[in-house]
């Protein structure tokens, strides 16, 4: 029986890019004539005509196929969606705008068949600005730090993943999902791919830094307690300052009232306040922490799904 491979695209406002991807990827697929394609695109609460051009495509091509979410559910939850209906035995997800190459799918495709059961991708050029770069090698570095999990630079959600890897991911019952780490986490034979990224065809990108924030955010506390174990040094630490000031003031005391030192005790303000909004400051950054933490245990237990469907191209049986 004929092998089939499934790529997902998460698509938010992408109308001018659409064209040119669909005329990329099936150039790219039609390389490899021995596997049947499925391109499952997920319209994510995009605002122009992206749909409309989704449904073109899947009136005329068979192997085209749509998702249209409720809202936009996020990158992730895009993602996941795409993941959730994919049927192909491998799957490869990848992003709209052209900056993840098409050209690179058959590349990917044999590394899979060499037994690897992922395949992801470092940029080789990340095209970031300097202050932008050093952040995301600072969020790469920490994660990799705090979790255990090997993520290198450049990592992105351009990857390959088998059909066995498919299943286990969809069967994790997180809610907030962060990809490259769950990739990561689970094993499997994986190997790397460099690529050179491309600029985007047309538009803008729509990750903006604040994205980028709940996306490490995301990453740190999903996969690791260090914070936690952090403020509780912290917290060991401050208390023993606070026990050696303690004995520096009651020797002073001592000495004081002892004759054994001349002039008066200082007044002590400066220390006191530098204490309180030292302490508070920590306090308050470890309310914030926790309520990260909470927050997210709070999100699980509501059950809510990761995204919604309004209308697809898929039967009810294939759903």
């Amino acid at each position: 029986m004929q092998q089939k491979i499934s790529i997902v695209f998460p698509v938010y406002n992408e109308a001018e890019n659409l064209p040119e991807l669909y005329r990329q990827v099936i150039a790219a697929c039609e390389t490899m004539p021995q596997y049947a394609y499925e391109l499952v695109f997920v319209e994510n609460g995009s605002v122009d005509a992206s749909l409309q051009i989704l449904k073109d495509y899947a009136a005329a091509d068979a192997r085209v196929r749509y998702l249209s979410l409720s809202r936009n559910f996020g990158h992730q939850g895009g993602i996941f969606a795409g993941l959730s209906f994919a049927t192909g035995d491998a799957v490869i997800t990848m992003d709209a705008d052209l900056q993840h190459p098409p050209s690179l799918i058959p590349k990917m495709i044999r590394l899979w068949e060499q037994d690897h059961d992922v395949v992801f991708t470092t940029k080789r050029n990340p095209n970031l600005s300097m202050a932008r770069g050093l952040q995301v090698r600072m969020f790469y570095w920490l994660i990799s730090k705090v979790s255990g999990l090997s993520l290198s630079f450049g990592q992105s959600d351009f990857r390959l993943m088998d059909r066995q890897v498919i299943d286990v991911l969809l069967h994790m019952p997180e809610y907030e999902k962060f990809m490259r780490g769950l990739v990561s986490w689970v094993g499997f034979k994986q190997v790397g791919l460099e690529y050179d990224v491309h600029e985007r065809f047309a538009g803008e990108s729509k990750f903006s830094y604040r994205s980028l924030v709940s996306f490490a955010l995301d990453g740190i506390l999903s996969f690791s307690v260090l914070p936690l174990r952090f403020l509780g040094g912290l917290g060991l630490f401050m208390a023993g300052l606070s026990v050696l000031y303690a004995l520096y003031a009651l020797i002073v005391w001592v000495r004081h009232n002892l004759g054994l030192a001349s002039g008066t005790l200082p007044p002590g303000w400066a220390s006191i306040l530098v204490s309180v909004t030292l302490l508070g400051g920590i306090q308050l950054i470890a309310i914030g922490i926790l309520g990260e933490y909470l927050g997210r245990v709070y999100n699980q237990t509501k059950s809510r799904p990761i995204f919604i469907v309004r209308e697809s191209s898929f039967t009810e049986i294939e759903r």
